[in-house]
């Protein structure tokens, strides 16, 4: 087949792929998503079946514990919430006097005096109302769609527990026999992959809710711990979510406060957690399993995010990952997994022939490529 024919093949099945996502993302997302904690309960399954446990009891037991767990963080972050929202006189005390403070910063740099500034915001409430009206509405229609995506959810798992070795089967028969060894070592690479990756992300919303909070609640910042869970949930998202977090804890911490300190306080606790946690603590807990360039990571969380909302954000790292498995055991899309990849050549390819070849050559960091 001529190289032309074949790249215009795999640009063809991009578009197709992408399309069928932005189309089907409400029945795909779960899909994908049940897929990955099915694998993360697979040890679990495979323990209470070697304990001669029933199959069904194998399935409902570990889905169970996922749904404690995850209603565990419900409730933890709704009594947070209680909270703040028990506050609301002082945080309404509080913004009033931020909000009196920018006016008058306002006027100190510009012609605009209080009145005029009040005038603005009058003007402009029926176009804010507007938009609350249409937010809401929205709200409504992405709090419904929520709530099929946690319904779906324990019975796509189930399901694919059950049928798991149909699964399987289903995926062997696409390839020749002599290809099964290769088929066998990407699935088992692929499943101890997203294992390493899902746990480590889970003692990772642990241990840095446990962490930032519990230092920003021993230096006396109100809603320390709602800060640190907030926080510690968007820095899944790669990148995007750690400024999110940011952002957040900042607003947090204006509506308890008077001063600038907290504000500073929590930056900087932010700072020093997230570095510890970037350089230290998270590459010991995953490793180096994953290895997906940055450029790829933020446009996997930006691709996702306008096709599938905040869930396609969370899985945007998964995803690449098993491509990249796939793309490296192929001979057709091996490009693509050095694409994904981190793994710089020592030499630059426009000036040494082999650094463009697809056959293995060494790269800086001493891998094969």
């Amino acid at each position: 087949m001529p190289i032309t024919v074949k790249r215009s093949i795999e640009l063809l099945g991009v578009v197709l792929v992408g399309a069928l996502f932005v189309i089907g993302s409400d029945i795909i997302m779960p899909v994908i998503m049940a897929f990955f904690i099915s694998i993360m309960l697979v040890p679990i399954y495979r323990f209470l079946r070697k304990h001669k446990i029933p199959e069904v009891f194998a399935i409902v037991l570990p889905i169970l514990i996922v749904a404690i767990f995850v209603g565990l963080i419900v409730w933890f972050f709704t009594a947070q919430v209680g909270m703040l929202v028990a506050d609301f006189p002082q945080i309404k005390k509080n913004v009033s006097l931020h909000l009196h403070a920018l006016s008058e910063w306002i006027s100190n740099i510009s012609h605009y005096s209080p009145t005029e500034q009040l005038a603005f915001i009058n003007k402009k409430s029926n176009d804010l109302l507007a938009m609350a009206g249409n937010a809401a509405s929205g709200a409504a229609v992405t709090l419904s769609s929520v709530f099929v995506f946690v319904g779906l959810l324990p019975i796509y798992i189930y399901l694919m527990l059950f049928y798991k070795d149909i699964l399987l089967r289903f995926i062997f028969m696409w390839f020749k026999k002599d290809d099964h060894p290769k088929v066998k070592e990407a699935i088992y690479e692929t499943e101890s992959i997203i294992k390493s990756y899902l746990v480590g992300l889970l003692i990772q919303v642990t241990y840095m809710t446990v962490l930032l909070g519990g230092i920003l609640l021993l230096l006396g910042i109100k809603h320390a711990l709602l800060i640190g869970v907030i926080f510690a949930i968007l820095n899944l998202i790669p990148y995007v979510g750690a400024l999110l977090g940011n952002i957040i804890g900042v607003l947090l911490t204006l509506t308890a406060a008077t001063t600038l300190t907290p504000i500073i306080t929590v930056l900087a606790v932010i700072a020093g957690v997230q570095f510890l946690d970037n350089n230290i603590l998270m590459p010991r807990i995953v490793g180096s399993k994953i290895k997906i360039n940055a450029l790829m990571s933020i446009l996997g969380v930006v691709i996702g995010g306008s096709v599938a909302g905040v869930s396609g954000m969370f899985l945007s790292m998964p995803i690449i990952a098993v491509m990249k498995i796939v793309f490296d055991r192929t001979d057709m899309f091996k490009q693509w997994g050095v694409l994904f990849g981190d793994e710089r050549p020592a030499r630059s390819p426009m000036t040494f022939p082999t650094f463009r070849k697809k056959a293995t050559v060494k790269t800086t960091g001493g891998v094969e490529e």
